[in-house]
């Protein structure tokens, strides 16, 4: 089969479009044949050797697919071939088949597209969790998004919303906010024309937020970490623009609020039944059209290197998807 393959950690540019072995399931697993790969932030830190996982080499990242079953571990009885399926698997998705535990898929409701399912995982996941067991957010609370046309910026955006949050966007371009917007946010803020502070101060009526989704890190996070309200929640998702910040913690003694860290991977396989829980009710709301991936653009498997400096560009308005 044709997969993207990394062999050091090194540019985007350095990986190889070439023929690797057919994957076999295992016991325990199935193979799905791959008809659509989310690609994500971290997939790009991953290829660098900027992200928290370091894999052996040489290595297919990728880490949602959609597809079709095609074959079945020793064990596997709940699944059947043939299967349209959500697969988790961490590594190997920008390929045409991968293998992964049985335990890791969900069958895939016939609404949902197979570009739209495969980039659904991830993103909506993080944010859901995010959203529900660490910041517990309540009806009518106060949610700021940064980054909130990216892909899990808008996750948020829409699951904030479907939790009965009042949502503040934050964006660098009208074009993005203009995103936000469609996608149910109530206040915009441009960070790029408006001091972030004072935009957060105004819009949150001197209160501060309750709740802020940070995907930025940087100048945006030292903003956000200057404007919680009382007994707050402060969700550090990522730093999309780079930069690492450092957290004066004072402000958290003197604020009265928290800062909590936010890595669904490891949520998933802490927490296996919230995860599941957390699912159902994910594709549920999206059945019902209460949340939807926005997919920015669809590329052929070829040209992954493409998309992935799009996605680490931040020039991407929801998600990004490859087809093989």
């Amino acid at each position: 089969m044709k997969a993207v393959v990394c062999k050091e950690f090194a540019s985007v540019e350095k990986l190889s479009y070439e023929d690797v072995p057919d994957p076999v399931a295992g016991k325990g697993q199935i193979v799905v044949d791959i008809k659509a790969s989310g690609v994500n932030f971290p997939d790009g830190l991953l290829v660098q050797g900027l992200y928290q996982m370091k894999p052996d080499f040489p290595f297919i990242p990728g880490s949602e697919v959609a597809g079709v079953i095609t074959e079945l571990g020793e064990g596997v009885s709940h699944l059947q071939i043939g299967q349209r399926v959500i697969a988790l698997c961490m590594l190997g998705g920008y390929a045409e088949k991968v293998a992964v535990p049985a335990t890791h898929v969900l069958p895939i409701p016939d609404a949902i597209a197979d570009d739209e399912a495969a980039a659904l995982v991830t993103a909506h996941a993080t944010a859901h969790h995010a959203l529900k067991q660490r910041a517990q957010i309540q009806p009518g609370e106060t949610l700021v998004v940064t980054g909130a046309a990216g892909g899990t910026g808008l996750a948020a955006v829409q699951i904030g919303k479907a939790m009965g949050a009042k949502v503040i966007a934050v964006c660098s371009t009208q074009e993005k906010l203009d995103v936000a917007k469609a996608n149910g946010a109530d206040i915009l803020i441009n960070y790029t024309e408006k001091d972030l502070k004072t935009a957060l101060k105004e819009a949150t009526e001197g209160k501060g937020a309750d709740v802020i989704y940070e995907c930025v890190g940087g100048d945006t996070f030292h903003a956000c970490s200057r404007s919680m309200g009382w007994n707050g929640r402060l969700l550090v998702i990522g730093f999309a623009g780079g930069t690492i910040p450092e957290f004066p913690v004072n402000l958290a003694l003197v604020k009265g609020y928290s800062v909590m860290g936010v890595f669904w991977g490891s949520f998933t396989q802490h927490q296996p039944k919230d995860f599941a829980s957390n699912m159902h009710e994910l594709l549920t709301w999206y059945v019902q059209g209460k949340v939807k991936v926005v997919v920015d653009q669809v590329f052929p498997l070829t040209q992954a290197k493409d998309a992935l400096n799009k996605v680490m560009g931040r020039e991407v308005k929801g998600k990004m998807a490859l087809k093989p």
